[in-house]
Order: structure tokens, then C-alpha cells, then sequence
């Protein structure tokens, strides 16, 4: 076993015992750690500031775009932000010792099926330091350890965070090594990682999805992700114009390179002499280049002719997808065909429409007249997230602190034996 598997392994048999003690922590202890951690950021201010600008002044060697930089990059403003996260989180109920279900039976025992944390959480990540608290935070508060591996663009910063969180949770009467970041660059930790399934439980990578294929191929434990996010507005033929401009334009050029941007539009071609060239224009009077089919191209102007491979396409930036269906039930199958099943959206006036959508698209979140952004932990009341999963099995949609537990059955009796 060389150095780094050695390193690897430790780490992880730390985490497997600071797991069991973990399980034991209270909701107040939990808590108590979340507010201090949020007050120590913010006095620690020019700490994180000063380990980010290292990371800043390394960015070009990695050749970050302006927009990798400016996630990369840590201002007051946003060390408050991730401060207030901390405490949003520390707001939430304490999932662990829920009791889900309980239910007396005949012979007198007591079946309770209780909320228990997953044990031991690695985690994967890009190189965004806001989201090193928000895992340690999502983590803690449902009672797991947790290994973080960030992006090497971030190591300062992510090191200078968790270094403040880990002091205030010793000072909190949380076990040590509850939450550890992986403290070398290479590549080789993932893959030594991913194989010490005896240690730990689950792994959650959130990056690129050559990344998350990576991880889901080499794993020897089960893997909560999702590998793209290939969303769908689709306007009904009784959508409103002003509604239906409003929500495209915002699910698309909100923000275009996250994964729950809109990548595709889907228009019922009942108005779609209505309503097609707004939509258009106002798309490509926000610089959105239009991939569309026949139909599109003839009612809008400076359509790009669509190919099988843009309706299967993220873009994650200025384009968008465009197809004209006969009906919802074309609608339905095109979006089930090509998404990701992450997020898709109908605008729509019509209730057995929404309907309808609602339960035939298979997707981790579906919209009735509201923007596919919306999909996301904070916004959804989880205070926030560590990922969104498209898997059906552990969790699906945005992963809070509830998604990060498992259950087992208590069963209580009075003597009672089997006959």
C-alpha cells in the first residue's frame, strides 16, 4: 500500500468512527455548532479572503474561464452569504430520531420506523467554497461524517473553511474528524476512495458530468447524482403570452450555466403561430441562439436547423433547443425522450393539462407555470442542498438534510415472543 492509499484509508477509518459517535449527537449540539460557525466566518473574514486570493492567483495556470473565476472567487458579501446558510440550516428541524411511522400491533409490540443518519458521506466537488459549508453543514446536521474532496482551484479557500468549522465543532462537543477535507491534489485519492466501501456509505459527486460518470463507474458504494441537466419549458396552447415570456426567459437566462437552466422548448403548435416568434424574440434579444425544427424556422427568424443531437444537448450557455408538437401527449413523449430528468416546466391555463404533465413527465421535479429554476434546495425550504439527484433510489431532487438519512425499525415489546 503506497503513501497515498495509506493516507485514504485513514481518513476514512476516521470518518467510520466519528460516524458511530455521530449518531449519538443531539439536535441542540448540532445547532450550537451551525451559530458558531456562521459567527466565525464572518470574523474570520479576512482569513477566507486571504486563502481565496491564493487560489485567485493560481486560477490562470488552471485555465479558469472569467465565469469559473468569478465562482471561484470570495468577496464579504458572499462569506455573509454562506454565514446565513450556516443558520438557515441550523433552523431546520433536527431529522435524526424521527419517527416516520408507528404503528402498534396485534400481539402488543410497537413498530416504529425511525429516521437514522447514513454513516459515513464522501463528497465530491467543484470549486465553489460556498459549497464546502453547505455539504459540511447539510451533513452534520442529518448526523454523518463526512470527507470532503473539493476542486484543487479552491484548496485554499475550502481548507480555510473547513479548518474554522472543524474547530468550532470541537468546541461543540462534536467527535473528531466528523468532518475532514482531503488535503492532497491528486487524482489517484478519488479512485483509492471510492474502493473502501467497507467505510463508507455513500458517495455524492457534484461537477461535470465526465466527472460524475467517473465516479459512478469506479464506486464500490452507492452514488446519489445526477449527470446533466437537460430541462424543458413547454407551452401549452392555452398559455398566456406575457406568463409564458416571462417564465422562458427566466428558466434560460437567469443564470444559463446551472443545471437547472432551460435547455429546450417545447411549444404546442395550437399556438405556436401565437406566440412562437415572442418567444423567439425575446430569446434572441437576450443573445439566445434558437436550434429549431421546421415549424420554428418558418415563424421565427434566424433559427438554427435543430439535429437529434441538440434536443439531447446541455448547453449550458446562449442556446436553446426548439421543437413544435400536434399535442401534450407529443409534448410528453418528446420531453421524457430527451431529458435528464431533472427539471421540466409547463406554462399552461389549462387544469387537466397541468394534470396530465404532472403525472406522465418523469422527472425529479415538474412546473406548473413557475420557472424550472425554482429547482433547488433553498428555494424548495431545505435551507439548501448538496446536490440534485435524477436517481429513483435513495433521493430524488434536491438533497437536504432529510435525503442524507436513512431508517431502520425500533420494535418494542413487553415480552412478546413468536408463536
Amino acid at each position: 500500500m503506497n503513501e497515498l492509499e495509506q493516507y485514504c484509508l485513514s481518513v476514512a477509518q476516521a470518518a467510520r468512527e466519528a460516524s458511530r459517535k455521530m449518531a449519538l449527537v443531539s439536535g441542540a449540539q448540532k445547532t450550537q455548532w451551525l451559530k458558531a460557525s456562521a459567527a466565525r466566518l464572518r470574523a474570520e473574514t479576512e482569513t477566507l479572503l486571504t486563502a481565496n486570493k491564493l487560489d485567485l492567483d493560481a486560477a490562470p495556470g488552471y485555465g479558469l474561464t472569467s465565469a469559473m473565476i468569478d465562482r471561484l472567487t470570495l468577496t464579504p458579501q458572499r462569506i455573509e452569504g454562506i454565514a446565513v446558510a450556516l443558520e438557515e440550516v441550523a433552523a431546520l428541524p433536527n431529522p435524526v430520531g424521527g419517527i416516520i411511522h408507528s404503528t402498534i400491533r396485534p400481539n402488543g409490540i410497537e413498530v416504529q420506523k425511525v429516521r437514522v443518519p447514513l454513516g459515513v458521506i464522501f463528497f465530491i466537488y467543484e470549486s465553489r467554497p460556498n459549497v464546502t459549508a453547505d455539504a459540511a453543514a447539510l451533513c452534520v446536521k442529518s448526523g454523518n461524517a463526512v470527507i470532503l474532496r473539493g476542486g484543487k482551484e479552491a484548496i485554499h479557500s475550502s481548507q480555510a473553511i473547513v479548518n474554522l468549522l472543524c474547530e468550532e465543532a470541537i468546541k461543540a462537543g462534536l467527535p473528531e474528524n466528523a468532518i475532514q477535507f482531503v488535503n492532497t491534489i491528486d487524482r489517484d485519492a478519488v479512485g483509492y476512495f471510492l474502493k473502501l466501501n467497507q467505510y463508507i456509505d455513500v458517495c455524492i459527486p457534484r461537477g461535470g458530468e465526465s466527472l460524475i460518470r467517473r465516479v459512478t463507474a469506479d464506486a464500490t458504494m452507492p452514488v446519489i447524482k445526477h449527470f446533466n441537466g437537460n430541462c424543458h419549458v413547454y407551452i401549452d396552447k392555452s398559455a398566456p403570452e406575457d406568463m409564458a415570456v416571462k417564465i422562458l426567459l427566466n428558466a434560460k437566462t437567469q443564470r444559463m450555466g446551472v443545471c437547472n437552466a432551460a435547455e429546450s422548448l417545447v411549444v404546442h403548435r395550437g399556438c405556436a403561430e401565437r406566440l412562437l416568434p415572442v418567444l423567439a424574440k425575446a430569446l434572441q434579444d437576450k443573445g439566445v441562439e434558437i436550434h429549431g425544427d421546421e415549424t420554428t424556422a418558418k415563424l421565427c427568424q434566424n433559427i438554427v436547423p435543430a439535429t437529434e443531437e441538440d434536443y439531447k444537448t446541455e448547453y449550458l450557455g446562449p442556446k436553446i433547443s426548439c421543437i413544435v408538437v400536434d399535442s401534450i401527449e407529443d409534448a410528453i413523449e418528446h420531453i421524457n425522450k430527451y431529458s435528464s430528468g431533472h427539471t421540466e416546466a409547463i406554462v399552461t391555463q389549462d387544469l387537466n393539462a397541468a394534470r396530465l404533465f404532472t403525472q406522465a413527465i418523469d422527472s425529479s421535479a415538474v412546473m406548473v407555470n413557475a420557472s424550472t429554476r425554482f429547482n433547488d434546495g433553498g428555494e424548495f425550504g431545505l435551507g439548501a442542498e448538496i446536490g440534485i439527484s435524477t436517481d429513483k433510489l435513495h433521493a430524488r431532487g434536491p438533497c437536504g438534510p432529510e435525503e442524507l438519512t436513512t431508517y431502520k425499525y425500533v420494535v418494542y415489546g413487553d415480552g412478546q415472543v413468536r408463536e
